[in-house]
Parts: C-alpha cells; sequence; structure tokens
C-alpha cells in the first residue's frame, strides 16, 4: 500500500516498531505531513498511535485510520483531534495480499464528506473501489459487519466440507456443484480449494484479527440493545479456536479445530439413574 503512494507520487515516510519504517519515531514521520495513515491490529493502539504523532502534525491535517477498529473508539478519537483541528476519517479494507499490493482494495470510508473528498485521491492509489459509508466510525462498522459475515460464511463452509467428507463425497465434485449454486460464498469458491484442500493454511490473515473484527461486531450489536444469537455463536467458536490453536495461526487454521470437534458419547455411565418412587398407600 506504501509501494502504491509512492508510486503515485506521493511524498511517504513510515514508522513500524519493527525497525522495517524509513523513520525512527512516529512523531518524525508525521512531521508536516498533510495525512497520517494507520494500519494497526486494534483500535487501542491506534488511539496510543495517533496521539503520539498528534504535537508534530500541522493543523488541517487528516488522519485516515485503515485499520479494523471499534468504531466508538473511532469517533471519540475523532473528537479529540477535531479540538486540535486536525481531521479523521475511518478507512478500513476488504481484499487479499495481492489487493493491496495492485491496488484494488475495497475501502469503506467513515467521515464528513469534504474531509473524505480531500482525502480520496490518497484513497485511490490503493483502493479498486471506494464507499463513502456514513459519518466517521461508519466505516469500522461496516468493515466489522463484513468480517462477521465472511467469519460466519466460513465457518458453514467448513462445516459443509466436514459432513462431505465424512459422507464420502469428493469434495472437489461438491465444490464444483455448489459453486454454481446459491450456496457458494469466498470459502466455497477461495478458501476451501486455495488453503484446506492444498493443506497451505496460509490466507494471510491471522485468526486473532478475525476474533477480533467478530467481536467488533459483537459488542456493536450489544451495545444497541440488539439480540443477536447467530452472531454471539460465531464469535464463541472463533474464540474457543484462537485458544486451541497456536498464537499467529492462520484464520483458516479454524478447520483443524472444527475437524476435532465430535458429537460427545451419550455412554451408559454417563446416565442418571431413574429414582424409583415407592407406591403411595391409598385409604
Amino acid at each position: 500500500m506504501a509501494a502504491n503512494l509512492a508510486r503515485e507520487g506521493f511524498a511517504v515516510r513510515s514508522f513500524d516498531l519493527d525497525g522495517s519504517g524509513s523513520c525512527d519515531s512516529i512523531r518524525e514521520a508525521a512531521k508536516g505531513a498533510d495525512a497520517l495513515i494507520t494500519m494497526l491490529p486494534d483500535g487501542a493502539i491506534v488511539r496510543d498511535a495517533v496521539l503520539e504523532a498528534l504535537p508534530a502534525l500541522k493543523a488541517g491535517a487528516v488522519v485516515i485510520d485503515m485499520s479494523s477498529s471499534e468504531p466508538a473508539g473511532t469517533r471519540a478519537l475523532g473528537a479529540a483531534l477535531a479540538a486540535k483541528n486536525v481531521a479523521m476519517v475511518d478507512a478500513p479494507v476488504s481484499g487479499a495480499i495481492a489487493k493491496a499490493r495492485d491496488g484494488t482494495l475495497t475501502i469503506m470510508a467513515g467521515g464528513q464528506a469534504a474531509v473524505l473528498k480531500r482525502v480520496t485521491p490518497v484513497l485511490k492509489t490503493m483502493g479498486g473501489r471506494i464507499f463513502h459509508v456514513g459519518p466517521l466510525g461508519a466505516g469500522h462498522a461496516v468493515k466489522a459487519l463484513n468480517n462477521y459475515l465472511g467469519a460466519a460464511g466460513t465457518l458453514a463452509g467448513f462445516e459443509a466440507l466436514l459432513v462431505a467428507r465424512a459422507f464420502g463425497l469428493d469434495p472437489k465434485l461438491m465444490l464444483d456443484a455448489i459453486n454454481a449454486s446459491t450456496g457458494r460464498n469466498s470459502t466455497t469458491e477461495r478458501k476451501i480449494p486455495q488453503q484446506i484442500l492444498t493443506g497451505a493454511f496460509a490466507s494471510g490473515f491471522k485468526l486473532a484479527l478475525m476474533a477480533k473484527d467478530v467481536g467488533i461486531a459483537a459488542g456493536l450489536a450489544r451495545g444497541l440493545g440488539l439480540d443477536t444469537p447467530y452472531l454471539r455463536e460465531t464469535l464463541r467458536l472463533w474464540r474457543a479456536a484462537q485458544k486451541q490453536l497456536p498464537p499467529g495461526a492462520d484464520h483458516t487454521e479454524i478447520f483443524r479445530y472444527l475437524e476435532k470437534r465430535k458429537i460427545p458419547s451419550r455412554g451408559a455411565a454417563s446416565r442418571r439413574p431413574r429414582s424409583r418412587r415407592k407406591p403411595r398407600r391409598s385409604t
């Protein structure tokens, strides 16, 4: 993404804790910049990074958070920045590593229309399609809901594969039929053939990040007073898999967790003996 910005003529300075950036600190990277772009693991880290950079930003600069962050936290950060004459848009992305490289990501942007118009040339270097989905925080809300749908679809696709395999079906033949039918999704079209059947488990998106995004969606629903049982169950399964699988596991490795699950056997030892009641005497 940074390479695409530089290729289009933008002067890019970068900072990363791993030392891969061109600057030694975030303040050095942000000094005098027209825009500060963040792509970090969660909203709390974004807030810390942006507030650390804030003294170096010039008045009128725009913070573009392209992370997957919590919408309410984004709005709170935006208010803090506005008090310092710095604007903010949330512009999370969807798409695999290949789309990041060729600048064709989908971008879901939230913020004031005038601010978004200012940064659209920047976003166009990284995204093939840009959607203005509402005020600040709306982009992060849409991103969380999108990833919830993706996470639920992944579970459904992987469970379907497990049932098909147990029944003796040829997975490739099943996928041919499903991908020409209404049940198809990104899991049946790409994840299963490219990651599961090949044994690669290397989509480039970590399981922990998927669990985090589903958690954001669940928190959003809970805060709005909505009862979303399927969302809760989806979150429960992703968090359970996160506990069982190694740190850094790819999100497609939830298949390994699912294939180990079995219906609990109901043996005689687990049955509770029925109590024998003495017959009542009639008088």
